[in-house]
């Protein structure tokens, strides 16, 4: 038997053990996995709410008045298309966990000076139905203490006021309703 016959019999044995094996092993690692959705790891408290010019839909909040409760601080400004496709479903999630302890608080960050204009803010809750509460951060300090660097960008706090989910740009729905959903039966 020549060295290369010899080499692709060992090549063609290990592809058979291997093989067999993979079964066990991938039902080994699977055990491993945590539970889908599972709350990520603390990512540290969340920063206070700073440098806000005008609150609508409420008076000033802070991240210690929303302790008990699970917060999603949601950056966004009303001239950036992938925020507007975004708001639906911040409002619905609102909607649906308002009144089980969620407070949605959003951060209007402006990218432009026109978005800066308080009339255009208010302009923009009106016609995106927004009626949870929202900061404007015209100076970006609200932003910068967060270290943000996206719109939108979704934080997720929970009730002990503990950053435990971010996300940027728009989409994972589903996962930040299921998250929210566990937080609030935890808490229940």
């Amino acid at each position: 038997m020549s060295i290369r016959s010899l080499a692709t019999l060992a090549s063609v044995i290990s592809l058979a053990v291997f093989g067999a094996m993979t079964p066990g092993i991938a039902a080994e690692l699977a055990a491993k996995q945590p539970a889908p959705f599972q709350v990520a790891a603390a990512q540290g408290t969340a920063p206070n709410f700073v440098g806000i010019d005008t609150w609508f839909n409420s008076a000033p909040l802070s991240i210690a008045s929303l302790r008990g409760k699970v917060v999603l601080v949601n950056f966004w400004t009303y001239g950036c298309v992938n925020c507007v496709r975004s708001l639906p479903h911040v409002v619905e999630l609102y909607a649906k966990y308002k009144d089980k302890g969620l407070v949605v608080v959003g951060i209007h960050t402006p990218e432009f000076p026109f978005e800066k204009s308080a009339s255009n803010v208010k302009a923009a809750l009106k016609r995106h139905g927004i009626t949870y509460p929202v900061a404007q951060d015209n100076d970006s300090k609200t932003w910068n203490a967060y270290q943000n660097q996206y719109w939108p960008a979704q934080y997720l706090v929970d009730q002990n006021g503990t950053v435990i989910y971010q996300h940027d740009g728009e989409g994972q729905y589903d996962e930040m309703d299921r998250l929210v959903g566990r937080l609030l039966n935890a808490s229940s």
